[in-house]
């Protein structure tokens, strides 16, 4: 298949005589469940699969499965001001749609792929479509943002299946020689919904209703159905570990109460009983799963791997840079829409220096690495994210577009190179019979930034909003709704004409917005210090010097010769 073959040519070069600590590629998102109960993967010719004949054809089918949920991952944020007026949504419950998706995603994700493993990946990844599927046509019919947030959360669920259990299906289509081309052209498939996210929802905003947004998934999902059904074999390992219903309850219990916490804490006050109840019982939940993962055989999230040095620093930047994405992506449609003025599709079309920024960085990222190593290049990523912050941070009422476009392309840059290297690194020192697992773990440490950052930088603008805003004069239902989010003043401003209550709520929410993106900056240059100072460095040959403890790792520097199944280890 031209098509495919030439899109993996142009997202990533395999070159099968580099040095392993020197592969970098966007690690996508896989199961705990890669790795049998043995830890052994498919590491050798004896483990490939029976060559499938239209295998190509296949992969473009698992494409469009993950393709719906490269879209859900920035056109949601765009039709956040147009959801905060229709709905009369606070920014609570702006974070609640949001977050709840993330949060079932991250937890969810881990159990997910065990449960394909075990009873069929191409009939799970089919019920995950199925479950996102019906949850995006019933979110397209919802009047209330409570709906919504129980919608969101279903969405999520569904997530969770689709990502690890399509790239688990693709050990079982390819041959080892040509899973690296498939992996980039499915990690492609995603990625290219990411920047046509922003303008497609905002097509459909300016043409549609908001619900529009999630219509857009039904075509796509019932195409992606029908090709798995005709193209993709099924495939199953019944020897993997069984799912641990008690860590997934932990997991989803502890992060869903730390994120109410962080929401309601601006509104219910930070000292209020349920606040503070969350928050105690957020902590004795992660605690508790983190102990029973120490206990367990085969954890479903093994911590162990983050006392190896260079995975750990890798790691957290990763982790870092998405919770400063999804920060940014949270505050920057509101202030482009409501403050500025731009319709929707204006607002998606001036959200693409970030993802150009980005997507420049990813391509000229692994030359650097192979110039400045690792370090250096994650280092300068994080700096050049820092930088963007703070001139983000210098954003005045009077500003215009232009000063935007300025700092966001900086932003995307930074994030490119930070982002790509520190992924890729992360799985390149971990042995190969532990990579799944070491995925697994970093994208669900990941998703969980994404929840926590959407929390904590919208509770800080929250507050900060709602404490400089001027109602005066307002009656009291009208006070109450203009202070739940910058788009709902707005719209009361537009509806009384008063002039004076639009211009204080942007004043108010230019400042939360400079005060969350300073905290980011300073956490961005704070963790360049730290990248720099404590990472391990590289060797001229690109192994990294992991130091001694790098051999915590269990099965650090073997290499796995048991046959396997070939569903097993993807990274």
């Amino acid at each position: 298949m031209m098509t495919l073959d030439s899109l993996s040519k142009m997202v990533v070069t395999v070159n099968s005589q580099q040095p392993s600590g020197r592969t970098v590629m966007a690690a996508p998102s896989v199961s705990s469940s890669s790795v049998s109960s043995s830890g052994a993967v498919a590491a050798s010719p004896a483990a490939d699969p029976p060559t499938v004949p239209r295998r190509w054809w296949a992969l473009g089918a698992i494409c469009l499965s993950v393709l719906v949920l490269g879209f859900d991952g920035t056109i949601l944020n765009v039709a956040l001001p147009d959801m905060a007026v229709q709905l009369h949504a606070g920014t609570s419950q702006l974070q609640w749609i949001v977050d709840a998706y993330l949060v079932v995603f991250a937890a969810a994700m881990l159990p997910a792929g065990l449960l394909g493993d075990r009873f069929g990946r191409r009939k799970l990844l089919i019920a995950g479509l199925v479950l996102f599927g019906t949850a995006s046509l019933v979110g397209t019919l919802t009047d209330s943002a409570a709906t919504l947030i129980t919608v969101r959360a279903v969405m999520g669920l569904g997530a969770a299946f689709i990502m690890p259990l399509a790239m688990s299906i693709i050990p079982s289509l390819f041959p080892s020689a040509e899973r690296a081309r498939a992996v980039a052209v499915m990690t492609a498939g995603m990625a290219i919904g990411m920047p046509l996210g922003p303008i497609l929802g905002g097509l459909l905003l300016t043409h549609f209703w908001w619900g529009s947004i999630f219509l857009i998934n039904i075509p796509l999902i019932a195409v992606g159905i029908i090709a798995l059904l005709l193209l993709v074999p099924e495939s199953r390992n019944p020897a993997v570990p069984r799912v641990d219903a008690l860590s997934a309850i932990l997991g989803v219990g502890g992060l869903a109460a730390l994120t109410y916490g962080i929401i309601q804490g601006p509104t219910d006050g930070w000292s209020s009983a349920p606040v503070i109840g969350s928050l105690v019982a957020a902590v004795l939940l992660l605690v508790g799963l983190a102990l029973r993962e120490r206990t367990q055989s085969d954890p479903m999230l093994d911590l162990e791997l983050l006392r190896n040095p260079a995975y750990r620093w890798n790691t957290l930047a990763a982790v870092l840079i998405t919770f400063v994405l999804m920060g940014a992506l949270f505050v920057l449609p509101q202030y482009l829409q409501s403050v500025l003025g731009n319709s929707a599709l204006g607002t998606g079309v001036r959200l693409m220096p970030l993802m150009g920024g980005l997507l420049v960085a990813a391509r000229v990222s692994e030359r650097l690495v192979s110039k400045l190593a690792v370090r250096g290049v994650i280092t300068g990523g994080l700096l050049l994210v820092a930088i963007a912050m703070f001139l983000g941070a210098r954003t005045s009422i009077g500003d215009g577009y232009s000063w935007t476009a300025l700092w966001l392309s900086i932003l995307g840059l930074g994030m490119g190179f930070t982002m790509v290297p520190a992924m890729g690194a992360a799985m390149a020192v971990l042995p190969e019979q532990r990579a799944g697992v070491g995925s697994g773990l970093l994208q669900t440490l990941r998703q969980c930034a994404s929840a926590i950052g959407v929390a904590l930088l919208g509770s800080l603008l929250l507050g900060i909003y709602t404490g400089r805003l001027h109602t005066t004069g307002l009656p009291a239902s009208a006070a109450h709704t203009a202070r739940g989010s910058v788009s709902a003043a707005q719209a009361i401003a537009d509806q009384l004409h008063d002039t004076a209550l639009a211009a204080s709520a942007h004043s108010a929410f230019v400042h939360g917005m400079t005060m969350v993106l300073l905290v980011c900056g300073i956490a961005a240059a704070l963790s360049a210090l730290l990248i720099a100072a404590r990472m391990p460095g590289d060797t001229p040959h690109g192994t990294h010097d992991a130091g001694p403890e790098a051999t915590l790792i269990p099965g650090a520097g073997e290499v796995a010769h048991t046959p396997a199944d070939p569903g097993q280890s993807m990274a």
